[in-house]
């Protein structure tokens, strides 16, 4: 699962307490035993500050953390929180503190714990708001974010795995109680996937589809490349010109894809 992170100078591993991500540090602090040359980590964990409970969740993360011998920090999201699109937002402010900390701590790379059930749900979420191919290729293996990498190395496992890794360890965890919240659209999908996979769109059928709309992706890349780099001028600013000439009698798909690049 880590080999492809021995040529990385330091990890950042983002745990929060929950099964998954517990299942990641525990299966990293035993990777670096039977392989030295796996770099160095540090645990992060973010505490919300949306449940009272969270701030104790980070200190049993820490203690996890200590006693495999990785140093951790808790990063806290502080200040007003929005009314609507609550995880989301929250989603976006753990990301942009751990990055960040991440550059402060001279780590190259991040690493999560998502798996193969996130990947079904996140296609489904994808799915339920209009995706096209980029969208519904669902999430790769790895991502550049600026000059960090961010590797999700337990994509291809299920979350019942990562489970009962933890269970034959005897080590426990916490269960986010938003998780089962029906206000969120997470937990109204997984409610939902027992009668989905009754119709045939189980985990495994999801994510092989994930993984055909990322190969479709793939084709389309070399295709986009030349069209931006005919088709759109940058500015040092940071602001772009897309030169519509040439580039309107493109595919739809193509012309939506090239935009969805530009506006990165």
């Amino acid at each position: 699962l880590f080999a492809p992170l021995r040529d990385r100078s330091r990890l950042v591993l983002a745990v929060s307490g929950g099964p998954d991500s517990t299942a990641l540090l525990l299966l990293y602090a035993r990777a670096r035993t039977l392989d030295p040359t796996l770099p160095d980590a540090i645990v992060l964990t973010v505490d919300h500050r949306l449940r009272p409970a969270a701030a104790r969740e980070a200190q049993l993360a820490a203690a996890l953390a200590t006693r495999h011998g990785l140093p951790h920090r808790t990063l806290r999201w502080e200040g007003e929180k929005p009314a609507a699109n609550l995880q989301a937002e929250a989603r976006r402010a753990r990301y942009d503190l751990v990055f960040d900390a991440a550059r402060d701590l001279a780590c190259d790379t991040v690493v999560t714990a998502h798996h193969a059930d996130d990947q079904a749900e996140t296609f489904l979420a994808r799915l339920a708001r209009g995706s096209g191919v980029l969208g519904l290729a669902a999430m790769a293996k790895e991502r550049r974010e600026g000059d960090v990498l961010l590797v999700r190395p337990l994509l291809d496992l299920p979350k019942t795995r990562l489970v009962a890794t933890l269970e034959a360890a005897g080590l426990a965890w916490v269960e986010d109680p938003s998780n089962r919240d029906p206000r969120f659209d997470r937990a109204r999908l997984r409610a939902a996937a027992p009668a989905l996979a009754a119709l045939g769109l189980d985990r495994d059928r999801l994510v092989a589809t994930a993984r055909a709309m990322a190969r479709a992706a793939n084709a389309l890349e070399p295709v986009v490349a030349a069209r931006l780099a005919t088709a759109v001028a940058t500015h040092p600013a940071g602001w772009a010109i897309l030169e519509l000439s040439g580039h309107a009698d493109q595919p739809e798909e193509i012309i939506t894809y090239v935009d969805a690049h530009d506006n990165e």
